[in-house]
């Protein structure tokens, strides 16, 4: 029910209508926004720099890290396929525990094609040390700042861990999760290729 209104009540005030000065401001911020746009739309579309759907994020396909035993490992040699990458330390009790539940993943689903590659963000010697101890039958790389900066690119922006993300066989990410993977996660990322 609305009441009437008293004459103490404030009455509304008259449009005051745009000064030239604000009218100019309101179509310079205008014509400023549409510049963005056109200079955006032709940054994305110069020559080379075209990120297609199955390029998560610029460049993602021709990163490199280096394996526990120094050889290099390509992440295009894993396009094309589902993937699982999880971002772990050696110092990270919820990435520890969850690498053994990532290796079962591995194994189980390898043969339908799904691949695994835990990026280690962490020093190598501490890497090999830990992998003696507990040997993983997924491919291992390290890359203690650049892998940090990765993962906050696919989608975990206070860099903490452990972190996963899924991506399908188009190269699209469909999953991530920041925190300890489970068994539920992991049984419904494989039916996600």
């Amino acid at each position: 029910m609305m009441l009437p209104m008293s004459e103490t009540d404030p009455q509304p005030l008259p449009a005051v209508p745009a000064s030239p000065d604000r009218r100019g401001l309101i179509l310079g911020v205008g014509a400023l926004a549409a510049s963005a746009g056109v200079g955006m739309a032709w940054w994305r579309s110069r020559p080379g720099a075209v990120v297609s759907a199955a390029e998560p994020v610029p460049g993602f396909w021709d990163l490199q890290w280096s394996t526990p035993g120094g050889t290099p490992l390509w992440l295009k040699d894993f396009r094309g396929k589902p993937l699982l990458i999880n971002f772990w330390a050696t110092w990270c009790p919820p990435c520890i525990e969850e690498l053994p539940l990532i290796n079962a993943f591995f194994n189980k689903n390898h043969a339908n094609g799904w691949q695994v590659i835990g990026l280690a963000v962490d020093k190598p010697a501490s890497v090999q040390a830990f992998l003696q101890k507990m040997p993983l039958d997924f491919p291992v790389a390290i890359d203690a700042l650049a892998g940090s900066d990765l993962g906050r690119e696919l989608g975990n922006p206070s860099g903490s861990l452990p972190f996963s993300v899924a991506l399908n066989a188009q190269g699209v990410i469909v999953q991530r999760k920041l925190g300890r993977l489970k068994q539920e996660d992991l049984d419904l990322w494989a039916q996600l290729k």
